[in-house]
């Protein structure tokens, strides 16, 4: 079972992964792009959802070659949109609360790619009580913390009351597990993400969480697979390699590869795809993203990886 998980979970991140790496171009920030960003969700947001991917791939090591060249090739090319994290600099000197420069910043700190004046400038507004106080999801400043975490912020996770910003997300309360819906079941998703960075610790997930995750994911991950939600069923399967004991089994593995293309797309849900490439990679940007993320992890912890980074 094992094998078959582990061989089914490669073949849909690495034709995910190539999928984002031939379609990056379709990714590229508009020429005339400056720090404002007045639709950040178009274009800046994905270059750093797929830098994440691509960081995560590096930081299991678990591909093959060709895998991780890959990788490297897709963060340079994001870090490079981004003017090697220029545009990270200028926006966060401009907007000094606002938590996306950090947040987008953390996966290429993750893959070695910094940038000393923005540290200095993180260093400094992550401190100040404005910034601290900006009223954001729970999940969001779970987020905020382990950016910090990654950067190097905070390494020793002490700067941030994890306990208290668990609690107060949707998850920490252990509620009615019938009662969730789509929009809470992706904030429960990066609920795990952000206390366990994405399956290094997975101990950061608190035992009582971890057991009620544990008893109820397998049924939300049928519910969304069954109505055809392709891009949260692959977030609830991430949930699932971020466990203590990680839930990756052979049918949902196998699922999911039923609906990815064979070019590596992963559809977003079951509406017909469209034939323009810039279409199907906006819509779909996202699903592929999570689709290798998923399949990175649930390779690396059914051979044994997932613990935390010194």
């Amino acid at each position: 079972m094992t094998t078959s998980v582990t061989r089914t979970a490669h073949e849909v991140s690495s034709r995910a992964l190539g999928w984002l790496h031939a379609q990056r171009e379709l990714g590229a920030l508009p020429a005339d792009s400056t720090a404002e960003l007045g639709e950040p969700d178009s274009v800046y947001k994905p270059l750093g959802e797929s830098a994440l991917a691509a960081s995560l791939v590096l930081r299991e090591s678990a591909a093959g070659s060709t895998d991780l060249r890959l990788a490297h090739e897709l963060i340079g090319f994001c870090w490079r949109q981004l003017g090697d994290g220029d545009m990270l600099y200028e926006r966060l000197l401009r907007y000094s609360m606002m938590t996306d420069p950090l947040e987008t910043y953390a996966p290429f700190a993750r893959g070695g790619l910094r940038h000393e004046p923005l540290e200095n400038l993180l260093a400094h507004t992550s401190a100040l009580r404005s910034v601290r106080a900006v009223e954001i999801l729970p999940n969001r400043r779970l987020a905020v913390a382990n950016a910090a975490r990654v950067v190097g912020l905070d390494p020793e996770g002490r700067s941030y009351d994890w306990a208290t910003l668990t609690r107060a997300t949707w998850l920490g309360a252990t509620p009615e597990p019938w009662l969730i819906d789509w929009m809470t079941a992706y904030c429960l998703t990066h609920t795990v993400f952000h206390l366990t960075d994405w399956g290094a610790r997975p101990e950061g997930l608190p035992a009582d969480l971890t057991a009620y995750v544990t008893a109820w994911l397998p049924a939300w991950i049928d519910i969304w697979a069954e109505i055809e939600q392709w891009d949260l069923v692959a977030e609830l399967m991430i949930v699932g390699c971020c466990l203590v004991e990680p839930y990756c089994t052979a049918a949902d593995w196998e699922r999911l590869a039923r609906a990815q293309h064979p070019d590596g797309l992963v559809p977003r849900d079951g509406d017909p795809v469209p034939d323009d490439p810039g279409r199907r990679f906006a819509d779909h940007q996202h699903t592929a993203v999570v689709a290798a993320i998923a399949g990175t992890l649930a390779v690396s912890r059914t051979l044994g990886g997932g613990t935390a980074a010194p």
